[in-house]
């Protein structure tokens, strides 16, 4: 079984990478090698389905670059194949005077990204959109929407077969042996050989890089966050989405509202250390994956800088009155029986040696072999951008 290129992973990264290089290379043979049944079952079918703007990110960073393009990409995809989406816009809103300097941080950041009709708006303003909402002042972002992600993963996998890219089910890989002429992949069922391999594994990428790259500095700590369904008499409390301004010490957005493609409202996440990869509930365990973080000496300062916050997250989760509390601080009418629960995703949080939480996408190459070692949200705004890039890098 000798192919061009194997992609690992049948997320919408991998997915993404695959398709590109199918574009490019029509005659070139690729495989995607995937460890469960079907397409887009973790970080990819389990995210808040937003398409994100790019308003957070660090002006130069892959994420701004990729976010930025992929938000076109995305949009454009959908249009032609009838991918149900609704730019429908949200707002962020500061709480309090405190919070006013991380609010224009946030707006200069969207400027420097080229967003255009980013606006402020005044409490009685932005009450004209969101008349439930509390806070002193916010920014509008008419380009944030919402999509099927998993539909959209789903039309980029038969878009490649019918280009003759192959996908194979249940393979899951244990072992990659790099020959320089040769790259054999052993999975639990098969080997397969090729020329040229990317890994988009996701919260399994540090265990494939590992398995080429024995110097690999980073691990992948999971995270989870859960998320509530707002009842369906109090869905009119949320005409959009609505986030607060996030802690910039802390590698996540906070929770918020979300209206979802399919018409229910979210409330969530919060940011659980989970103690399994896919451990989409509170008591998942997995006794390897578990003390690979533990043992982390990166892990240990993480603790050491942000304990105090990972004890609220814990207690968010434990406590549906906690939870509710967070929300109100946005939402003051929220009632915690306005509530049922939902779903959970787990996101794959890379962390190095020393501490630091990778913020931005890491992509190594190393030969004819290619590692995303980090794709955090917004990967899946950004996938086919993501995989234009890994696509051209991988042909040079």
């Amino acid at each position: 079984m000798n192919y061009d290129i194997i992609i690992i992973g049948a997320g919408l990264v991998g997915l993404a990478t695959a398709y590109q290089s199918k574009l490019k290379n029509p005659k070139s043979k690729i495989l995607i090698l995937e460890k469960e049944n079907n397409v887009s079952l973790h970080q990819s079918g389990h995210n808040s389905g937003v398409i994100h703007s790019g308003i957070y990110y660090k002006p130069g960073s892959l994420k701004a670059k990729n976010c930025i393009e992929g938000y076109n990409s995305v949009i454009n995809f959908a249009k032609e194949y009838g991918i149900k989406y609704d730019l429908c816009g949200k707002i962020i809103v500061a709480s309090s005077k405190e919070e006013l300097p991380l609010l224009d941080n946030i707006y200069n950041r969207g400027i420097e990204n080229g967003l255009d009709n980013l606006k402020y708006l005044s409490r009685e303003e932005f009450r004209e959109i969101e008349p439930h909402c509390e806070g002193v002042k916010a920014i509008k972002v008419p380009q944030t929407g919402i999509i099927d992600y998993p539909g959209v993963a789903k039309k980029i996998k038969e878009l490649f077969e019918e280009l003759g890219g192959e996908v194979k089910f249940n393979q899951e890989v244990r072992d990659i042996t790099d020959k320089g002429s040769e790259i054999i992949v052993q999975t639990n069922i098969s080997e397969f050989k090729t020329a040229k391999l990317i890994s988009c594994a996701g919260l399994y990428s540090d265990k494939v890089t590992n398995m080429t790259n024995k110097k690999n500095d980073v691990i992948i700590i999971p995270f989870r966050g859960e998320y509530y369904k707002i009842k369906d008499e109090k869905k009119y409390l949320v005409k959009h989405l609505i986030y607060p301004v996030p802690d910039p010490n802390f590698p996540f957005l906070g929770v918020h509202f979300t209206r979802m493609i399919d018409g229910n409202i979210e409330a969530g996440p919060n940011a659980v250390l989970a103690f399994r990869k896919e451990g989409y509930k509170f008591f998942d365990f997995n006794f390897s994956e578990t003390m690979q973080t533990l043992t982390w000496p990166g892990f240990r300062k993480i603790v050491a800088k942000y304990g105090k916050t990972g004890m609220g997250e814990v207690h968010r989760s434990l406590s549906k009155s906690a939870f509710t509390k967070a929300l109100q601080k946005l939402m003051p009418e929220i009632q915690e029986n306005d509530l049922v629960t939902g779903g959970a995703g787990v996101r794959a949080q890379a962390c190095d040696r020393n501490g630091a939480l990778i913020d931005d996408f890491d992509i190594v190459k190393n030969g004819n072999i290619i590692h995303v070692r980090n794709a955090p949200s917004p990967a899946a705004t950004s996938c086919l951008s993501i995989g234009n890039k890994i696509s051209e890098l991988i042909e040079n």
